[in-house]
Formats: structure tokens, C-alpha cells, sequence
């Protein structure tokens, strides 16, 4: 065993002898901008530019940007006040997710407590109104989910509602009079129903409800009220098709509009700043497009979107469309309908990498779509040559999916030799209700039937070397590594897994109380309630059949794969003389420091090329 600590350091090497997969880490990257709803000229990004991700106000009329946060550990989880005179920022301690909202002037100024009177807890969702009025969400390990309002005139916050399954805050209305609150209070925790409430006082307006007692499993999502005064209309997302798709619901008459958008894929939508028109993205076999919904006269227009994947986008009050733009090969760009960039940070620029090949696998429920990378010059007389030593990638959620979007991780493999393939595996969003909602009671075993089927024609096919296999992924994804790499031994030669679940009724016990309703919804019931389920998909039930070399990486503050559990399956590796390396870092479910990431990365390459035999 190799027991690693501590955290990266040493200096940034010189751009000219950085090594490709370390400039795509390096490069400094913006998030989309949010906007001021009152004051459009001010906005708040997320970027790295300093080497750790931090929160940014930018003035467009003057063109100034400056840094708002700067933490050891980064901080992302911010919002503007609806006249931009405020930057709210969510203050945790070293990761662990639970905190206080604080804010600071948008031209700086000191750090104030945002909400004086309420106690740290996990974030719960946070809208803000008109004249300084806010609506914020707790949630707490004892007290389950909690709404406060902290008052426009500086009143002390006040409590409307509570209750011991997850919820979340939604959007306020336009005058700030009512407010949307997503809930499982049926028990369901992946399909929300909405209560909409008074601000003043709690009382609630109307509840809509598609789980029927929570005998059906269809969600609903609240999209945002009416950008008009007095409009009481809220855009809702629901899955009363086999798809995600908007409707507009009235929550003073109840009345519900259905709205005609023939489209194959999952549906999102968020209202135009003038309430004529609804801002869609199209989510469809991992590739994004967006359009233009009339509601005047039902008419969708397609927006110029180049071929890759749509990661957030927003209506400007001028009618234009900023939008995060990447794919597999492209790094990420902000970009505007108007045309050309919105917003870039200075400096590197991070190199493309290979663009994906779609493949579809019959499984044993139906067709698996799979994203293949294969390194630079494969086939060519210079190049490397098929079968490849091949890394499956399994991404985290598990409602989630993988898509034509860059990240600097595939990219990094690619560069070592490496084919890479990414599975959208039962679980996965975006291929229809019953493909998501297919994952439940035997959680992690449905997933990996669908990795294996992959894996099998990655082999058949000649792409992969079944000799050199790595099995990876980060939370969900390093779950299902360890789980993969003790059910399926002989199918893989290496398995790296990031902040996973390891120990199953462990994690539970020590986990965040939104994320125990979540596994209660998935296994049926809690460890107690259904051993058998958590023992059957635990990766320390199996971890006397692993063979391969097995590397986790953990933050020691991380609050949804907490590290105890994992130091139990390590200590059964380390019993039973397993081959293995353990890194932890001071963070919590991931790291937001750039040189923290690229030293795991290292790590993780450097493992798998000794254990392999791999070469560039």
C-alpha cells in the first residue's frame, strides 16, 4: 500500500514545457454569466483564473471585472441581487457544503452575514426579490428541510415552511408575493411535486403533484414565474410524456397549458425577459440545440448552435442569447446569438482535444449509448494502433449523462495512449423516463450489466485490449468502480475511483440527509429497513474477490461520499493484501484548486501506466 497525503504544491512549469493535458487544466475557464434582472449590466461568473475557482462581478458598461471570493478551497455557489447592488456567496468550511450565506457590495466592500439569525446548514435552494427580499433554503441532518424569509426591510428572517423530507427553494414571483417550493414530502426524493406559498405568511396558493400519493414516479420541476408584476403563471418542467417537456401552469386558476414542441429529447426551458417567448434547449443523444418558442402563435425557431453540447444558457433583455458552448474536441466558450465571444479569461489557452464517435450496444434492457475517444493518429503508420489500452469512464449523478462536451480528464487519457469510452448506462438522463427511472432496488448491479455489455463490444470490436482495461469514475462513477471491480474481476485490469461509495450503510449513516432520502428512494428503504438491497450493492460485500491494483482518491470534508466509509474498504484492502494506493486531500466532494486537480490526475495516469504497461 501506498498511503499519500497532503495537498499539490510546488511552481506552475513554464508554458512551453507543460505537458498538453496539463495546459487544458491550466487554461483559465469563465462560467456563464448571471445577470441582474433590474440591472443587466452587472453580472457574476465563475472562473479560475487565479488557479482555484472563485466568484467574479463584472461591470459590462465599464468593462470591469473583479474578484469577489478568494478561499483556500474555492467557492462556486453565488447570485446576484435582482438590482445587482449585492453578491450573495454560499461560506462553507473547506468543502463540507455546510455553511452561511454571506454577501458583499458589487463594487467590494467587506463580507457581511447575507441572513443574520439562521445557523449554518446545507443549502437548500436560494431566490431573491425585489427590494432586498430573500427566500433561503436549510437543510439539516436533524431538522430535515427548512424556508426562511429574510425580509426587504431588514426585519429578522422568518419561517414558512418545514419538513423532514427534502425540498428545495424555487423561484420568486415577479412582485416577490408568492414563491415555488419543490418538495418529496410523498417520499419520493427523484420526483418533486410544487407548493406555491406565500411569502408573508406560508400559505399555500396552489400544489401540483404527478407522483399521485407517490404511486407514479413523474416529477415535476419548477422553471421560473412570468418575468411580469402580477403574473402568477410558473413554467414548469414535467415527465407526463417519456421526456422532460415545458408547460405553463396558472397557479391563480389552476389552469394548466400544455405547450406543442415535437422534439425527441428532453425539453428545458426558461422564459425571454419580456414573458413573449420561451428560451428551449434540446437535450438529444448527448448533443444540445436551442429555440426560440413563441407563445403568441406556438412557432419554434432553431438558434445557430454549433454541433457539441449547451451547459447553461439565458435570455439577454435585447432579445440575444448567451450561452455555454463546448464539444468532446472544442474547449468551452461563452458565446452569444449575436455572434462571436461574451466573455474569456486571459491567458492559456487550453488545446482541443479528439472528437467522440457515437456508439449504440444492445444490453440487456435496450440500447446503450456510448461516447468513444480514440488517441491522436490511431491507424495511421505513425500512430498508435488497435486493439488500444482502453479506460471506461464512468460518470457520476447517477442522473446524469455524458455528452459531445469537452473535459480536460478523457483529454488526458487520449494523450497517454489511452481509447476512451463513457457509457450512459440505465441511471443516465436524457434517454427517456424509463431508461432513468429504470435504476432502483438493485443500484449499481443494473449499471454495471450496461458497462459490461460496452466493455464487451469495445473487445469484440477490436478497439480494446482486454489485458489493459481501466475502470474509473469520481462519486457516483468511483461507486460504481469499486463495485464493478469486485462483481466483474476478471474484466478489468485497474480500477481508480474518486470520492466514491465504498461501504454503503456506512456512507448512509454518516451522509448528507438529502442525499439518505435519495438512497431511501432508490433501495426501497433505509439500511435497516432493507439490508440485503445495500449489502448486495456495496463494494466492501465483494471486496475479497478483487484482483486489480485499486487507487481511491477522497476528500476528508466531503459530506456525500464522507470519508469514513471509505477508510473501512480500505482497511479491508490492506487485510486482505490487496495491491492499493490511497491519496487524501483536504477538500470536500472534489476539489475547486487547479493544482489539487492536476497533482490527482498525475497520480491517477501514473497508476494505471505502471499497472498496465501503457505507453505514450
Amino acid at each position: 500500500m501506498n498511503e499519500i497525503t497532503g495537498s499539490a504544491g510546488g511552481s506552475m512549469p513554464e508554458a512551453g514545457t507543460m505537458p498538453e493535458w496539463e495546459k487544458r487544466f491550466r487554461a483559465p475557464r469563465v462560467g456563464l454569466p448571471e445577470w441582474a434582472e433590474d440591472a443587466p449590466h452587472h453580472s457574476l461568473f465563475v472562473s479560475n483564473v487565479t488557479g482555484t475557482y472563485e466568484l467574479y462581478a463584472w461591470d459590462r458598461t465599464s468593462g470591469g471585472r473583479r474578484q469577489v471570493t478568494d478561499r483556500p478551497n474555492g467557492t462556486t455557489e453565488g447570485a446576484l441581487s435582482r438590482d445587482g447592488a449585492w453578491v450573495w456567496w454560499f461560506s462553507d468550511t473547506d468543502g463540507d457544503e455546510f455553511g452561511v450565506w454571506m454577501k458583499q457590495p458589487f463594487g467590494g466592500g467587506e463580507d457581511i452575514p447575507a441572513a443574520p439569525g439562521l445557523a449554518a446548514s446545507y443549502p437548500a435552494g436560494l431566490a431573491l426579490g425585489v427590494g432586498g427580499l430573500a427566500v433561503i433554503g436549510r437543510s439539516t441532518d436533524d431538522e430535515g428541510t427548512s424556508v426562511h424569509v429574510v425580509p426587504a426591510d431588514g426585519a429578522e428572517p422568518y419561517e414558512i415552511y418545514r419538513h423532514e423530507e427534502s425540498a428545495g427553494v424555487g423561484d420568486l414571483s415577479e412582485d416577490g408575493s408568492l414563491v415555488v417550493i419543490e418538495h418529496t414530502e410523498h417520499g419520493d426524493a427523484m420526483h418533486s411535486a410544487l407548493r406555491v406559498v406565500r411569502v408573508e405568511d406560508g400559505s399555500t396558493v396552489a400544489e401540483l403533484d404527478d407522483t399521485a400519493g407517490g404511486t407514479r414516479e413523474l416529477g415535476l420541476d419548477g422553471l421560473g414565474f412570468a418575468p411580469v408584476p402580477g403574473d402568477a403563471r410558473l413554467l414548469v418542467g414535467h415527465q407526463r410524456a417519456d421526456r422532460w417537456l415545458p408547460m405553463i401552469w396558472d397557479t391563480a386558476t389552476g389552469e394548466e397549458t400544455a405547450l406543442t414542441i415535437d422534439l425527441p429529447g428532453d425539453v428545458h426551458a426558461e422564459w425571454y425577459p419580456d414573458a413573449s417567448a420561451l428560451l428551449v434547449v434540446h437535450d438529444f443523444h448527448a448533443r444540445s440545440q436551442m429555440f426560440r418558442y413563441d407563445l403568441a402563435d406556438g412557432s419554434l425557431t432553431e438558434l445557430d448552435t454549433p454541433a457539441g453540447s449547451v451547459s447553461g444558457a439565458t435570455a439577454r433583455p435585447d432579445g440575444t442569447v448567451e450561452f455555454l458552448w463546448s464539444s468532446a474536441e472544442q474547449p468551452p466558450a461563452v458565446r452569444s446569438t449575436a455572434g462571436g465571444i461574451v466573455l474569456e479569461a486571459p491567458g492559456l489557452r487550453a488545446p482541443a482535444s479528439q472528437p467522440v464517435e457515437d456508439v449504440w450496444v444492445e444490453g440487456p434492457a435496450g440500447r446503450i449509448h456510448a461516447l468513444v475517444q480514440r488517441p491522436a493518429g490511431t491507424g495511421t503508420p505513425d500512430g498508435p494502433a488497435e486493439p488500444l489500452p482502453t479506460v471506461f469512464e464512468i460518470h457520476g449523478g447517477p442522473t446524469w449523462h455524458d455528452s459531445d462536451a469537452f473535459a480536460a480528464s478523457p483529454a488526458a487519457w487520449l494523450d497517454h495512449g489511452f481509447a476512451v469510452v463513457r457509457v450512459n448506462y440505465r441511471g443516465s438522463t436524457g434517454y427517456g423516463r424509463a431508461w432513468t427511472d429504470a435504476l432502483k432496488h438493485r443500484v449499481g448491479l443494473i449499471e454495471l450489466e450496461d458497462i459490461a455489455a460496452v466493455r464487451e463490444w469495445a473487445v469484440s470490436s477490436g478497439l480494446a485490449d482486454p489485458s489493459r482495461l481501466v475502470l474509473t469514475g469520481g462519486s457516483w462513477g468511483g461507486y460504481l468502480t469499486l463495485l464493478g471491480l469486485g462483481t466483474q474481476p476478471e474484466a478489468w485490469t485497474v480500477g481508480i475511483a474518486a470520492v466514491p461509495v465504498a461501504d454503503y450503510a456506512t456512507a448512509y449513516a454518516d451522509e448528507m440527509e438529502a442525499l439518505k432520502a435519495l438512497d431511501r428512494t432508490l433501495f426501497g428503504g433505509s439500511p435497516e429497513e432493507v439490508p440485503e438491497r445495500y449489502e448486495a450493492s456495496s463494494p466492501i460485500s465483494y471486496v475479497e474477490k478483487v484482483t486489480a491494483p485499486v487507487y481511491i482518491s477522497a476528500g476528508t470534508n466531503d459530506p456525500r461520499c464522507p470519508i469514513r466509509q471509505i477508510d473501512n474498504y480500505v482497511e479491508r484492502l490492506r487485510t486482505l493484501d490487496k495491491p492499493h494506493e490511497v491519496y487524501r486531500y483536504d477538500a470536500g466532494h472534489g476539489s475547486l484548486v487547479v493544482e489539487e486537480r492536476i497533482k490527482q490526475v498525475r497520480l491517477e495516469l501514473a497508476f494505471a501506466l505502471r499497472h498496465t504497461g501503457a505507453a505514450v
